[in-house]
């Protein structure tokens, strides 16, 4: 009597910290910033942070470079942050944009060390939770505590 195939192996069980990537967008921090805070963390590489952090608007996702689809009111204007706790930060004060030029829907934003409107290092981007329409000559307000970045997991 032959015996019969013994049962299929278990999967081995994932490594502890290990993560599987399910799906890439263009939205988040940029892949140059990633990787200097990463060397600067592991690999004691001096890393030079941004000067400051500008806003911009655009009608569509920014793309990798933050040059896709920006909005007619190319103004950067200065986001201002408290400070981070839990892997969080977060807007103290609203960002205004006035007297837009373009009747538009504003979809996204990308981040900016530098006011521009051109120039300067792209540091991420992000969608709205909600696209907004405006009307030529429209005020649009970020409002404070409306931008948040999180940098996950984080230890508890």
């Amino acid at each position: 009597m032959t015996k019969p195939p013994p049962p299929p192996s278990p999967p081995p069980p994932p490594i502890k910290g290990s993560y599987e990537v399910v799906a890439v967008m263009a939205t988040g921090l940029n892949a140059t910033i990633v990787n200097a805070m990463l060397n600067a963390l592991c690999r004691n590489v001096a890393w030079t942070q941004p000067a400051a952090f500008y806003v911009k608007l655009h009608t569509a996702d920014p793309g990798a470079a933050g040059a896709t689809a920006p909005a007619a009111n190319t103004t950067r204007v200065l986001a201002a942050f408290s400070a981070a706790a839990a892997g969080s930060i977060t807007t103290s004060a609203d960002i205004n944009w006035t007297n837009v030029p373009n009747a538009e829907t504003y979809s996204h934003v990308s981040f900016w060390d530098t006011v521009g409107p051109a120039g300067g290092n792209f540091l991420g981007s992000d969608d709205l939770a909600t696209p907004r329409l405006v009307a030529i000559g429209d005020n649009f307000t970020i409002l404070a505590g409306q931008l948040s970045l999180s940098i996950t997991p984080v230890a508890a």
